[in-house]
């Protein structure tokens, strides 16, 4: 009777154990997680403050920040590297809600910073090498449904990145660029819609940043073509009229892209 009860101790044991290592691991991930996600807002702001200064002498400015903005993303990427031991295997989808927000802020960050660079969106290739060693051996696989989330939410610093330099030199053209670039975006995710946790409020939020950007461009081209008027002082009149629709609209719009974030993202499971 004795042995029996010291063996169901035993078992309850390595049970107590176990379940302690879950806990424990999860929140380690949790903790990377939201560190991720901190880092890559963190580049998202520097590659819009710095898209948005003035220019200088420099041939292509894009370029420099987008270095700027790679630098601060080996940072996120150092800290996947430390958890490729935490997730190796199945045991990465047992964790996946844990480490899943920062993976699509990291995406939404490096893609903001492609497509600053080439005008095109990150291919999931491109990403997945970003979180590989350098021997190119992944940390963990990058699941495709972050992938499509994280690019979702790259339609809405467009829609920033479109309005706020709208009024600089060559904003305008940007401008009309970034607005079919984002309806181009938003007609390809929908085919994903039915197949895609998610994926669905994200493409509303998508349908009211390219609303915002078709708004700014169709007041421009109305506007231009009311008057007959120098360039540099159409611009100065743009930019009167930009400055209060861009500081409404952008906590709104970021506030409506993290919202479905909230809630159940670190939702514990057992």
């Amino acid at each position: 009777m004795g042995t029996h009860r010291e063996s169901v101790i035993e078992a309850f044991d390595e049970f107590r154990q176990e379940i302690d290592e879950h806990h424990d691991r999860r929140e380690r991930l949790i903790k990377i997680s939201r560190d991720a996600t901190n880092l890559s807002k963190k580049v998202i702001f520097l590659l819009h403050r710095a898209m948005t200064e003035e220019p200088n002498n420099d041939s292509n400015p894009s370029l420099r920040v987008v270095r700027r903005g790679r630098e601060k993303l080996r940072e996120v990427q150092a800290l996947y590297a430390q958890i490729r031991l935490e997730v190796q295997a199945e045991r990465f989808w047992h964790y996946h809600r844990a480490v899943s927000p920062g993976l699509q802020e990291y995406i939404e960050a490096l893609g903001f910073a492609h497509y600053l660079e080439h005008g095109t969106l990150v291919s999931y290739q491109e990403v997945q090498l970003s979180l590989s060693d350098e021997n190119g051996i992944p940390y963990f696989t990058l699941p495709k449904e972050d992938y499509l989330l994280g690019l979702s939410d790259v339609t809405g610093e467009l829609m920033r990145f479109a309005i706020s330099g709208i009024a600089q030199k060559g904003g305008r053209v940007r401008a009309r660029e970034v607005c079919a670039f984002v309806r181009q975006c938003k007609a390809d995710f929908e085919r994903f819609t039915p197949y895609v946790r998610e994926l669905s409020k994200k493409q509303a939020v998508t349908s009211q940043s390219l609303e915002k950007i078709e708004d700014a461009v169709y007041a421009i081209v109305v506007r231009g073509s009311e008057y007959d008027i120098p360039p540099d002082m159409l611009d100065d009149i743009i930019a009167q009229s930009i400055s209060t629709f861009s500081s409404t609209t952008s906590a709104k719009s970021r506030l409506g892209q993290r919202d479905i974030r909230n809630g159940d993202d670190y939702e514990d499971e057992i």
